[in-house]
């Protein structure tokens, strides 16, 4: 890999590869001293455009452990504000002796342009372009359920995963607001990717034009859909309130009827197989996607996707970064 830039660009063993090299990954960090020496020297730069905390941190958090120095940028308060272009900022960038850039970006395609433009010669990592792709984010997704979901009856205990696995013969629903989400595009192309079987499910003014070659089914009742499909992990995905307008902008009647049909609570988790996960890719709108009850269950696996993202953060900047012979 030179860049990740899009869960669609990877192939089946190279998102196997990455998963198994997150594990080695989350196995050092069960160490007393949990920081590697594997990128000393290296200077990562996260670049990001529009606000996070979860993706932004744990970048962070990944390029540390494995000792490469961090610089931050926010376009807030940085010379964006003051109208310098993508370019711009990257060249600078560029100048300061960054070996690899983590760029997130209100537009679609940014990290595309950030890679090919020519501007910069270092690898590019995508932590989400407008609502195009997210593809660390589906990597993270993807360990957490490869570690929950047995192909032979469905139950796992969450221990690492042996090698080589992937999730073939996995039931996964992702409910929600699809419109808006890179985050539902990711999974869709690596979970099926990766063999699992993904259903969408949403009101038909939060799903997309043009779904017809997405590789999945769509479905706009919850209910029926949990009892079909018997999932081994229902993702519920956020209300993205910001990229509407007031009210939710007419893209369903009022907060509390999506709730009543779309939002996960305590009698749909009851529906779901014993053995099936509950999962969000953060942050959560308490009460209206999801109730407390339903985040809080034993069966939620939304802390442990936070974590997780450290070490699939770790696996990825050491496949792009690490020099050739280095060993875990």
């Amino acid at each position: 890999m030179k860049h990740l830039l899009s869960a669609k660009d990877l192939s089946h063993d190279e998102a196997v590869m990455v998963l198994d090299t997150a594990e080695a990954m989350a196995a050092t960090q069960r160490h007393a001293v949990k920081k590697l020496p594997t990128l000393r020297g290296k200077t990562v730069v996260n670049l990001f455009f529009e606000d996070s905390t979860r993706t932004r941190l744990s970048f962070e958090a990944a390029a540390k452990r494995l000792s490469a120095d961090v610089i931050n940028f926010s376009a807030k308060g940085s010379s964006v504000s003051k109208g310098e272009s993508l370019k711009d900022t990257a060249q600078t960038i560029m100048a300061m002796g960054a070996d690899a850039v983590v760029v997130r970006h209100s537009a679609d395609g940014a990290a595309h342009l950030l890679a090919h433009a020519g501007w910069i010669d270092v690898p590019v990592l995508n932590a989400g372009d407008g609502k195009h792709q997210h593809p660390t984010q589906a990597l993270l997704d993807a360990m957490t359920l490869r570690r929950w979901y047995d192909p032979a009856d469905g139950a796992a205990d969450g221990s690492p995963a042996p090698r080589g696995r992937d999730l073939a013969g996995a039931r996964v629903v992702i409910v929600g607001d699809v419109l808006h989400s890179r985050v539902a595009r990711s999974n869709v192309d690596l979970l099926t990717t990766l063999g699992a079987s993904v259903t969408l499910v949403a009101p038909p003014t939060l799903l997309p034009i043009g779904m017809e070659g997405w590789p999945c089914e769509v479905s706009y009742d919850l209910d029926e859909t949990i009892a079909a499909a018997r999932p081994d992990a229902v993702m519920m995905l956020r209300v993205q309130r910001e990229r509407m307008s007031a009210a939710g902008g007419g893209y369903f009647p009022s907060p509390a009827e999506y709730s009543r049909a779309y939002g996960l609570d305590s009698a749909r988790r009851e529906a779901m197989p014993d053995h099936a996960i509950v999962m969000h890719p953060g942050p959560m709108n308490r009460g209206l996607e999801i109730t407390a009850e339903a985040a809080d269950d034993p069966r939620s696996r939304i802390i442990e996707q936070v974590g997780n993202g450290v070490s699939v953060r770790m696996a990825a900047l050491y496949l792009l970064l690490a020099d050739e012979g280095t060993q875990l």
